[in-house]
């Protein structure tokens, strides 16, 4: 099997709609996930943009939400999952708003494309203690046996 990241929300290099950006009630999609390799033993998810600050001229990838060893037996997120709520085991990274917890599109300008990754590793990671991407992507080095990808896009 192949995993598949998808949301009710909206389709793949789709509009995401406004109720989950900086614009609506800036909360997050719902997001749920099929094929995960037998043996995984915990799930990354990285939601990022690498369209900032302006896509004719991007000059850096913002990240948007960074959650780590959330357990295999998960399929889903709902809409709007707050941080009480996540699945048992889950951790958090910060976003680049220097926060934990979803942070929805909020783009300047032009259309921006956000990248929902999530990566089947073959690991539990320890605790990080809210590490930003680069520190949960080197944690994750050598260990993602799968890995799949959401793009919606959002202009303001």
């Amino acid at each position: 099997m192949t995993l598949i990241l998808k949301s009710p929300a909206f389709v793949h290099q789709g509009e995401i709609p406004k109720i989950f950006t900086c614009d609506g009630a800036d909360k997050s999609p719902p997001l749920s996930w099929s094929g995960l390799p037998q043996d995984t033993k915990s799930l990354v998810l990285i939601v990022d943009d690498p369209d900032a600050p302006d896509p004719a001229a991007p000059k850096m990838t913002w990240v948007h939400w960074l959650l780590y060893n959330i357990p295999p037996r998960v399929t889903e997120l709902p809409k709007a999952v707050a941080a009480r709520a996540l699945p048992a085991g889950t951790q958090q990274g910060k976003n680049d708003w220097k926060r934990t917890g979803y942070g929805g599109p909020c783009p300047p300008i032009g259309r921006h494309r956000y990248f929902h990754k999530l990566y089947a590793l073959d690991i539990e990671l320890p605790d990080l203690r809210q590490p930003d991407k680069s520190q949960l992507e080197k944690a994750m080095t050598g260990h993602v046996i799968d890995q799949a990808e959401l793009v919606g896009t959002y202009q303001r």
